[in-house]
């Protein structure tokens, strides 16, 4: 089965290294998405297991499409009744890359392949699918690139960030899929010792808990929400097998501590809030207090925090800068022993952190610029001497 999971071009290298710890093979990053193959039982256990994956889309052909008519021609050939059922509504989406050069835009290639579509199921049966934009069962994604056409299907359904825990109203949410994406380029694997001192909504800590107990992100998804349910090869019975197989997998509990606390004592209840919904709650230890004030739970473990900055501060520019300064010395006083992988905005002045990363990577928060800055917190570990500098820095 030819498959290729979608994701943000930042976070690929993480999505490459769940895809290899699953089994999957013949795999090949490409731009914002990885290809690769995978057997039935695990194309159903990766659709429940990805953590860093928005979707997952199952390769149907990939035809010459230099022309409209081209493209019409070729997606006539499929036998799109055998695909799937003219009973279940379907839409078209599509991500053209030739527009720039002359080629289809977006609009037109959905219009294609859309109508092909119907006009094959209308010659076979008679009957063509209806066209639901707001609800479809059956999703056709149609990628051209060079003259040539992906034809897809999106097997996911809704987002796989979307683990359906997250509580509404903190003002700087971190999407789940970006979280998981930070604690795998940490290097957190579930057997060390886990905090997030700053916790905010506590998306961080909640993955962070799910890989401790090796818990599916998605094993709690309501049937038929995920796509291939709908389609005429969906295995009833090995899609059972595979739910059950997974759950037996997760642990009675964590083999070390996760620990998140925040000062905002309004953020921290909705961390527990949501963790409950992720059904994760009682695994993980909650707090109220300052990050300067924080005590490690263990000798040695891991820390992973998004760093407050802007709307979630409130604060001028000169607190923020204390506050970082703030942050590099309780690193350095309290977690000798630690690693601390620290997501800031590229704008802030994360240089105030005053300790040398031994990685920097650069990551989207949304629409944000931030950098992941990944420290080794040996004992003796020395502060950087401290420098004014403009955020932009």
């Amino acid at each position: 089965m030819q498959l290729i999971a979608t994701c943000p071009e930042e976070t690929k290298p993480a999505l490459v290294l769940e895809l290899e710890a699953l089994g999957a093979s013949s795999i090949v990053p490409a731009y914002r998405a990885v290809a690769f193959e995978a057997s039935d039982a695990l194309f159903y256990e990766l659709h429940l297991k990805l953590r860093t994956a928005s979707r997952i889309l199952k390769v149907i052909k990939e035809v010459p499409a230099k022309t409209p008519e081209m493209l019409r021609s070729q997606v006539r050939r499929i036998r799109w009744g055998e695909l799937f059922d003219a009973r279940h509504g379907f839409m078209v989406e599509s991500q053209g890359d030739d527009a720039d050069q002359g080629g289809m835009a977006p609009k037109q290639i959905i219009t294609q392949v859309r109508e092909s579509i119907r006009e094959v199921f209308e010659r076979s049966q008679g009957v063509a699918p209806t066209v639901d934009r707001a609800e479809p069962k059956v999703v056709v994604v149609a990628h051209l690139r060079h003259g040539r056409c992906m034809l897809s299907f999106d097997t996911s359904g809704k987002s796989l960030h979307k683990r359906g825990y997250r509580e509404q109203g903190h003002p700087a949410p971190l999407k789940e899929t970006l979280a998981a994406a930070m604690l795998i380029m940490a290097g957190y694997d579930g057997s060390q010792p886990f905090m997030d001192p700053m916790c905010g909504s506590g998306t961080i800590a909640i993955e962070a808990a799910m890989i401790a107990v090796r818990k599916a992100p998605q094993i709690h998804r309501k049937k038929g929400e995920f796509h291939f349910e709908w389609l005429k090869d969906f295995d009833r019975e090995l899609w059972r097998v595979t739910q059950d197989r997974l759950r037996a997998e997760k642990l009675e509990a964590p083999t070390a501590p996760v620990v998140a606390s925040d000062i905002n004592a309004t953020y921290v209840a909705m961390a527990k809030k949501s963790a409950l919904d992720a059904r994760v709650e009682k695994y993980m230890n909650f707090s109220t207090g300052r990050f300067q004030d924080a005590e490690p739970p263990a000798t040695s473990g891991i820390l992973v925090t998004n760093l407050p900055y802007g709307e979630r501060i409130g604060s001028s520019e000169g607190d923020i800068v204390q506050l970082y300064q703030e942050v590099g010395d309780t690193l350095k006083q309290k977690f000798s022993g630690w690693q601390a992988a620290i997501l800031a905005a590229s704008a802030s002045p994360y240089k105030a952190i005053g300790l040398k990363p031994k990685r920097t990577i650069a990551l989207m928060n949304g629409s944000i610029p931030c950098k992941l800055l990944i420290f080794e917190l040996y004992a003796g570990t020395r502060r950087a001497p401290r420098v004014a500098e403009s955020p932009a820095t």
